[in-house]
């Protein structure tokens, strides 16, 4: 009987849950392939350098997280919920979440660069669209969230803090208004 082909995909996926149970520093050859059930061979077949598997995990966890962020309930407002998806991700898979955003692997090497990349599209659009304010003042709320959210779950994701999602959102929300606020002061002193 021959043996089942073990396809780049399928190391790719056997790699993310090793990240997602066991984190990304115990993503090897012997870790996926055991996860696998095969011999390292067929892993190092597709990727010679783990570096190089580590990166693929990586856009797979990319596109998975913007998925997440996405499923908004829809009686939320938009933005608080995207925040607070934000950071349930990092409750829920703090392996995740850690090799996503504490692992220097990010393509972007700032909060600029990464505001304006395609994978943020969607989530910037939603955000215009439900604040109605225009480009330039959402990318601002943006900012001053995504300061706030990533702080509050970078802190959770390393175990110092509990989750406590009425907390959050109280925070949050005041985060969010404040900020819009923010802007809209600032265009009246423009006005003026």
């Amino acid at each position: 009987m021959p043996k089942a082909r073990i396809t780049k995909d399928m190391v790719i996926d056997a790699a993310f849950q090793v990240t997602r149970v066991e984190g990304a520093e115990n993503v090897n050859a012997r870790t996926v392939s055991q996860k696998l059930g095969c011999s390292t061979q067929p892993v190092m077949y597709h990727f010679s350098k783990i570096e190089d598997m580590k990166r693929a995990v990586y856009a797979k966890l990319d596109r998975f997280h913007a998925e997440y962020l996405m499923n908004v309930n829809p009686k939320e407002d938009v933005m608080l919920g995207i925040g607070l998806n934000y950071i349930r991700f990092a409750v829920e898979e703090p392996n995740l979440f850690r090799f996503l955003f504490q692992s220097g692997f990010v393509a972007e090497n700032s909060l600029l660069e990464m505001i304006d990349s395609k994978e943020l599209e969607p989530v910037i659009s939603a955000m215009q669209e439900a604040m109605g304010l225009d480009m330039e003042q959402t990318k601002k709320v943006f900012l001053t969230l995504a300061m706030f959210v990533h702080g509050y779950a970078s802190i959770i994701a390393n175990n110092s803090l509990e989750f406590d999602e009425n907390v959050v959102s109280v925070h949050l929300e005041q985060v969010y208004r404040g900020a819009i606020l923010a802007i809209r002061e600032e265009e009246n002193e423009k006005a003026i």
